[in-house]
Parts: C-alpha cells; sequence; structure tokens
C-alpha cells in the first residue's frame, strides 16, 4: 500500500496548521453548549423570544446562524468541478443507500430498541433519522479534509431526496412498518412544500450566494486574487456561524434539556450508536470500494449527520415546542456536534491507510 507523502506525519502536525479557530474547534463548541444552555436555565423567557420569530419553522436566528455558516465554505467549492463529481457512481450509489435506506432504519430500529416505553422520543429519534444533512456535515467535511466537490453534489442530492422521499418515509417508518408488526403507530403531518421551503432556505441562499461570489470574484479579480485574498477573508464566519447557531439552538431548550437530565441520557444512547455506526460504517464501505480518502470522509459524514433544523421544526410543527418529540430534536445536535468534531480528528488520523489519489482525482484539499 502506497502512503500519502503527509498522511505519514503525526495527526498532530495536521492539527498544528490548522488556524487557531480550527486547531481548538471542540473547546469552543463545548464552551458554545455551555452557554447556551446556561442562557436558557437562566434568562427567564429567552427560550419563548427566540423561538417567536421562525423560518420554515425554524427560529430566525438559527436561521441566520446556519446561513452565515454554509456561505464561506460554499464559496470555496470549485463549482467547474462538479462534472467529474456526478459522474463517479462509487460515490453517488453508495451515499444514496446509506442516506436513504440504512441510515433510516437505523435510527428506527435503535429507536425502538432503546426506548420501547417512551413514544414521543422514539418518534423525535425516528424523524431526525429521516431529515438527511444538509448544512452541518459542509463544516465537518472541510475540517476533515474531505472533498469539497463530492460534499456540494451529495448534500444537494439529499436536499432532492429529502423533498421527495421525507414525507413518504415518515408515513412508512411511523404508520405503515409500526402496525406491519403490531406496535404503537404514529401519524406525521408534514407537506412536500414544508420540506422543500426549507431546503430552498437553508441549502438554496447559501449556495447561489457561494456560486455567485466565485463566478463574479473569479471574473473580476481573477481566481488567484479569490484563492488567496477573498476566501481567507471569510472562511472564519463559518465557524462563527456555526458557535452563534449552537449557543442559539441549545438556549431554545435550556431550559428542558437541564431540567430532564436523565431523559436526555436515554435519548442520547441510540444517537450515539447510531452516529458511530453509520460514521465507521461509511469509511469502511468507501476503502471497500476503492475511494480515495477525500471522498470517502465525505461519503462518512453526509451519511452519519443529520438535518437537525428540518427535524426539529417538523416536530415542534407537528407536536408543539413543548413536545418530548421536540425535545428529542433538539437533543440530536447536543450528541452530534460533540461527536461529530471528534470524529474529524479520527478522519484526519485514517488518511494514512488509503492508497495516495491519483493526479486526475485531484482532491479538493490536496
Amino acid at each position: 500500500m502506497t502512503v500519502p507523502a503527509d498522511a505519514s506525519a503525526p495527526e498532530k502536525n495536521v492539527a498544528g496548521r490548522l488556524p487557531f479557530l480550527d486547531r481548538y474547534l471542540a473547546l469552543w463548541i463545548l464552551a458554545a453548549m455551555a452557554a447556551g444552555l446556561g442562557f436558557g436555565r437562566l434568562v427567564p423567557g429567552l427560550g419563548e423570544a427566540l423561538a417567536a420569530v421562525t423560518v420554515t419553522g425554524v427560529s430566525l436566528p438559527i436561521a441566520l446562524g446556519l446561513l452565515v455558516m454554509m456561505y464561506p465554505v460554499l464559496a470555496k467549492v470549485r463549482y467547474d468541478r462538479l462534472d467529474t463529481v456526478t459522474r463517479d457512481r462509487r460515490l453517488l450509489l453508495p451515499s444514496l443507500l446509506l442516506n436513504w435506506i440504512v441510515g433510516p432504519a437505523l435510527m428506527f430500529a435503535l429507536a425502538w430498541l432503546f426506548l420501547p416505553d417512551l413514544p414521543e422520543y422514539r418518534t423525535g429519534l425516528i424523524v431526525v433519522g429521516l431529515a438527511r444533512c444538509i448544512a452541518m456535515v459542509i463544516i465537518w467535511n472541510d475540517l476533515a479534509r474531505g472533498h469539497r466537490e463530492a460534499a456540494a453534489v451529495l448534500v444537494a442530492l439529499n436536499s432532492v431526496f429529502q423533498v421527495i422521499a421525507f414525507a413518504a418515509l415518515g408515513w412508512f417508518y411511523l404508520s405503515v412498518l409500526p402496525g406491519w408488526l403490531g406496535w404503537e403507530q404514529t401519524a406525521l403531518d408534514v407537506s412536500v412544500w414544508e420540506i422543500a421551503r426549507s431546503v430552498l432556505v437553508f441549502l438554496g441562499i447559501p449556495l447561489a450566494a457561494g456560486y455567485l461570489t466565485r463566478r463574479l470574484g473569479e471574473r473580476t479579480r481573477g481566481r488567484t486574487w479569490y484563492e488567496t485574498q477573498l476566501l481567507p477573508r471569510i472562511g472564519p464566519f463559518a465557524l462563527y456561524g456555526l458557535l452563534f447557531t449552537i449557543v442559539v439552538l441549545f438556549a431554545l431548550q435550556g431550559d428542558a434539556i437541564t431540567s430532564r437530565p436523565l431523559d436526555v441520557v436515554r435519548i442520547a444512547l441510540p444517537l450515539l450508536v447510531y452516529f458511530a455506526a453509520m460514521w465507521a460504517g461509511s469509511m469502511a464501505l468507501g476503502r471497500a470500494i476503492g475511494l480515495d480518502h477525500p471522498r470517502t470522509t465525505t461519503l462518512a459524514f453526509t451519511a452519519a449527520g443529520n438535518n437537525f433544523e428540518l427535524a426539529i421544526a417538523v416536530c415542534i410543527a407537528t407536536f408543539g415546542a413543548s413536545s418530548g418529540q421536540a425535545l428529542a430534536g433538539v437533543v440530536g445536535p447536543l450528541i452530534e456536534v460533540p461527536v461529530l468534531i471528534g470524529l474529524v480528528h479520527v478522519a484526519l488520523r485514517t488518511r494514512r491507510y488509503f492508497l495516495t489519489p491519483t493526479p486526475q482525482e485531484d482532491p479538493a484539499h490536496a
């Protein structure tokens, strides 16, 4: 097996080359989570105030944070390279299989296995499993040196399938399949237009902004200026947006999370199993079918991540903001954020186990 020239170096050297904010991101994320929980617990009415103004069922401050978070990364994408990804069936077909068959089925099984006596939390987890990631995965993929163009294509693919399949899969996993098995059934009232509107806001706006920024920037000032001058200026705003979103997200449910710690633990257990199994299984699959490390990393993070903003919006709209389903939706990112930032470091360490990419593959972070 050929080892990439820089993959044999210790992972700490890779981390040492990261900017200061990136290098200690795990600490900033934990601090943001603690701050959000503290604000939600200590400031009366803060959660209700943050939730009062919504966009597609999601708090407006969270929506703004997500848009700020996604725009800089999507501005880094080389859109002229997307055709090399769309022709790669070794990447696209496994991604569809993992996201729309394996992921929902695994979360359904884990929810019933760990929460057979808590139907509200169980339903919330199943909804989380149905909402495939189109937002934060962009950040995790970039930090783990995944393939940016592949991430953009897979996220767009997920968004299309989300519009088409989310409501149908919700009906199947909450009503049809439990009915076949003789278990408790639940109805999920969500329209295709609501899903499409959420995708349009949380992916369409930053994607269009990123594409136009690159096209106009390169056309007016050239690619060298764009890559060396503009991108370094706007890049840090992705992590500022991430930290702001985390603070607001946990402030919304700070009181509920801190007042029901045992419930949070029970919800967290199947989530931990889910994230670990999806990520590790996807990495193993990518390596087995011959994908390089950047594409395998992208496959793993797009499969393991979930669209928590959509899941929370659906749970709140269907079951109410104070429901157990909404709490389960909020616990999703409470577990996902620290777990996936930890898996970023694991992904960096696994580079040595992959073949050196050929020049034609041209990984985004080479």
